[in-house]
């Protein structure tokens, strides 16, 4: 018996609001149809079968290793994963533990080309489908509290794992609530180039009190999204976004901000988004208006900075599996 499960976890165009509420930090999650695919195939390091706490055996896989791959001990059980895929092993590793089954080692293969250091929420996304992953190999289903726990133990997270748009606390993980639903919204995110490093950006020294001076304005972002979705109008969502993204000026900058809200306003955008600790900048507009090649090379001109442009769909969090048809 062969124990193998595959769950998919959509990426984001940075947040739609993000900052704090009275020193709590939060955000709003924006995801994107752009997903991380893991498949994780458990197997046992050690022995030819292993007992599993219901009594039933597992048939040893034997791990690959292959060039593009790191074979490490993690607890009892060695997890075999792609290079530089560290977080989403250690989040594989400590699922299985969490289910009951420490003396498991698995076998990670990822599929992803979401960019990494741009606030896309890549790692988020292939740590939050090897979660699920690994729960649907034993046949089980995990809740976005328990994704939420493994993810925030391993670093801050993009809230990508739970269904619908949420808000969360994406660093201590104290609360996450519904926003609303998805409804058509297209995003065009525009990258300036460069990395930020998620771990090293909430280290800042001078985080918590730049944040502070931000609250007025994110209260007032954080209520035009809220109304917003629940009167599924991009007008207001997109209005708060902007106000959330001007007021992280202070906190990280993204070059030529106030000139590209100015000139996609008067070309039929809701508004502007960004990465509040990555480099894309996202604009919100009508569905097909993302892919439009005239408002594409418009802005490739008139921002000759812009290193490449995503053309994305709003859409919910949460896993998808095999077989589903949901974007």
């Amino acid at each position: 018996m062969i124990l193998r499960g595959t769950a998919l976890v959509p990426g984001t165009c940075g947040e739609l609001v993000q900052g704090t509420l009275s020193g709590n930090d939060f955000l709003v999650t924006c995801p994107v149809n752009w997903f991380s695919r893991v498949t994780v195939t458990i197997n046992h390091s050690e022995s030819g079968t292993q007992n599993t706490p219901d009594g039933s055996s597992l048939n040893v896989i034997r791990p690959d290793t292959l060039a593009t791959k790191k074979d490490v001990p993690l607890s009892a059980g060695r997890i075999v994963f792609p290079a530089e895929r560290i977080k989403t092993a250690l989040a594989v590793r400590k699922t299985l533990d969490r289910e009951g089954y420490p003396g498991l080692g698995a076998v990670i293969d990822l599929a992803s080309s979401l960019p990494i250091g741009k606030g896309m929420g890549s790692s988020t996304a292939d740590l939050s489908a090897a979660c699920y992953a690994v729960a649907a190999a034993l046949n089980r289903r995990l809740s976005p509290e328990a994704v939420a726990e493994i993810a925030l133990s391993i670093e801050p997270s993009d809230g990508t794992f739970s269904p619908g748009i949420i808000l969360i606390d994406h660093v201590a993980g104290r609360f996450l609530e519904r926003i609303g639903e998805p409804f058509p919204l297209g995003l065009l995110a525009l990258d300036f180039g460069g990395v930020v490093d998620t771990i090293e950006f909430h280290r800042r020294s001078d985080l918590a009190e730049l944040n502070a001076a931000n609250e007025p304005a994110i209260r007032q972002a954080l209520q035009l999204v809220r109304d917003g979705f629940q009167r599924q109008d991009p007008g207001r969502i997109g209005e708060g976004a902007t106000m959330s993204a001007l007021a992280n000026q202070r906190i990280l900058p993204k070059p030529h901000l106030e000139a590209i809200i100015d000139y996609v306003l008067t070309r039929g955008a809701y508004g502007v988004n960004v990465a509040h600790s990555g480099t894309v900048v996202g604009i919100l507009l009508p569905p097909g208006r993302e892919a439009d090649e005239r408002l594409i090379r418009s802005l490739h001109t008139r921002f000759s900075e812009v290193r490449s442009h995503y053309s994305l769909r709003l859409t919910g969090g949460g896993p998808r599996y095999p077989g589903e048809i949901r974007s």
